[in-house]
């Protein structure tokens, strides 16, 4: 995805639209695990959330997961909220034009990335994941 005629960077719905089309494409047996995920768009991560991750550059994080993975969530679980996957609209739009990518593409790595927070899975499961997942 390119900008736009009128060479505005993608809206944060646009973003919002390419990560769930994201997540529509991971393999049949991740999906009914996603269904309650909530996906959001915001500029930048708020500098509480950078300090507790230890990042100084809000330009460094593109994706975060809050919420209980699944291999520690019980059926005696009550009153959490749902997962939410936040996608960092203006470092992954940086990111985009620093490595000339598709933006689909790099939108799909990070909403990989973070969903497999929600699996509990490795960064080697989570390049699997992602290399299993539908063009």
């Amino acid at each position: 995805m390119r900008a736009g005629i009128s060479g505005e960077p993608p809206s944060a719905a646009e973003l919002e639209t390419l990560a769930l089309d994201a997540l529509a494409r991971l393999p049949d047996a991740f999906k009914p695990h996603v269904e309650g995920v909530v996906v959001q768009i915001a500029d930048f991560a708020e500098r509480e959330v950078l300090d507790e991750l230890g990042i100084t550059d809000p330009w460094e994080l593109s994706g975060l997961y809050h919420g209980r993975p699944m291999d520690q969530q019980s059926v005696w679980d009550t009153g959490d909220m749902p997962p939410i996957v936040t996608l960092f609209r203006m470092p992954l739009l940086a990111e985009w034009v620093e490595t000339g990518g598709r933006l689909d593409a790099l939108i799909f790595h990070v909403v990989v990335h973070e969903i497999g927070h929600h699996f509990g899975l490795s960064d080697d499961d989570m390049h699997a994941l992602e290399d299993s997942a539908d063009d």
